[in-house]
Formats: C-alpha cells, sequence, structure tokens
C-alpha cells in the first residue's frame, strides 16, 4: 500500500507535503531493520495502520497555527510525524521514555526536512510546558494515562474543541471509559472518516481538559 491513501483522505495536501509523506515508507523500512518501532508484519501496511491512523486525529480536530501539541509514548513517531506534516505552522513536541525509539523519530524528521518537531527521550510527567492538545496512541488504560498530562493543558481554547486529549484507541472501550472517572469523554468512530476494515474498531477518544 502507499502513499496514494493519504492523498485520497487528504486531498489537499502541497507538493512538500506529498513529497514527505512518499518518503516514509523507505525511511521507516531503513531503520525498522536497525531499531524495531513498527511490527515487522507492519511494514508493509505502514500508511493505513500508522499513518493513516494517526491522520485519524484530524478529521476530528483541527489544529490552528502557533498552537503546541503533546504526542506521549510516541514509539516510532506516531502520531506526531504524520500530523507535524498536516499541519506545518504547529508544533509538535514527541517524547517518549525508550531513547532509541527518538533517536528514529529525529532521524526521520531531519530526514524529511521537519521544521515544527522536537522529540526528546523523556517521560509526559516531566515535561514542564502547557500545551493545546496532547495526543497519544493506545500507550496504556486511560485511568493511568490521565495522571501523567494533568494540568499540562493551556487555558485558552482556539480550535473546534476545548483543549484536551486526543487519543487513538481500539476495541470495546465502555469498561475503560468506566473506569477512567473522567467527565464528557466524546467518542468518534474511524470508521466513519475511512473505509478500510482496519478502521472498524478504531477511534479518536477526546477528553477535554479536567
Amino acid at each position: 500500500m502507499t502513499s496514494e491513501i493519504i492523498y485520497r483522505y487528504f486531498p489537499d495536501l502541497t507538493a512538500e507535503q506529498k513529497q514527505q509523506f512518499d518518503q516514509l515508507f523507505s525511511l521507516y523500512d531503513l531503520w525498522n531493520s536497525q531499531i524495531n518501532v513498527i511490527s515487522r508484519k507492519d511494514i508493509d501496511l505502514l500508511y493505513e495502520r500508522h499513518i493513516l491512523h494517526s491522520l485519524g486525529i484530524a478529521k476530528v480536530c483541527t489544529f490552528k497555527p502557533g498552537q503546541h501539541i503533546m504526542d506521549v509514548g510516541t514509539g516510532g513517531g506516531f502520531p506526531g510525524i504524520p500530523l507535524a506534516i498536516l499541519y506545518p505552522q504547529t508544533q509538535f513536541h514527541l517524547v517518549d521514555s525508550i531513547g532509541k525509539k527518538i533517536k528514529v523519530v529525529n532521524e526521520i524528521a531531519k530526514a524529511i526536512g521537519l521544521k515544527n518537531l522536537k522529540a526528546t527521550h523523556s517521560r509526559a510527567e516531566q515535561v514542564n510546558e502547557k500545551f493545546d492538545f496532547i495526543v497519544s496512541r493506545a500507550v496504556t488504560q486511560l485511568k493511568d494515562f490521565y495522571p501523567w498530562i494533568r494540568g499540562k493543558f493551556k487555558k485558552d481554547s482556539i480550535s473546534s474543541l476545548k483543549n484536551g486529549v486526543l487519543y487513538l484507541k481500539g476495541g470495546d472501550l465502555e469498561e475503560e471509559l468506566k473506569q477512567s472517572n473522567l467527565k464528557n469523554i466524546a467518542l468518534y468512530p474511524l470508521k466513519d472518516y475511512f473505509e478500510q476494515e482496519f478502521f472498524e474498531t478504531k477511534y479518536v477518544v477526546y477528553i477535554p481538559a479536567q
């Protein structure tokens, strides 16, 4: 599967953005052979299961120029790198507690010329900044995740959604959401935006800052 799947759902990309998305497969293929950041069986499905999945967040909320977004537990750079390509005027800070994964993120960002992304080997709790949104992809249960980032949100909201968390998660979430004790959670099914079977049970979980 090629980057054409990205163009199909995001038809307004610039030539530079298309070139950046095009480069990702060969870069991840190269780095994955050295440092395993994507499961081996998934590398051929990179554009669907990692890049398009990450961009599901953009179907739910549009980031504005000058906003600051933190990607917690970014791993190989998801959802942060695809979102940073899509929103070149928005600042992204990607963090992960595993240093070699951050090395991959930095090398890929440099190779494709991303100027709006920084990646640090750190835990979310150690980051002393405030953000408009915090994004993540199924790092852990929400009841464990939210305490890491509590209090890290800017007060003023300028997007269509109030500042908060946009969390990519799959499966039956009813029990997990109940256990989290978080208020005003909204679920956005990705099957409403993407027709591939992979997205049938995938969601963007939105949690306004509490």
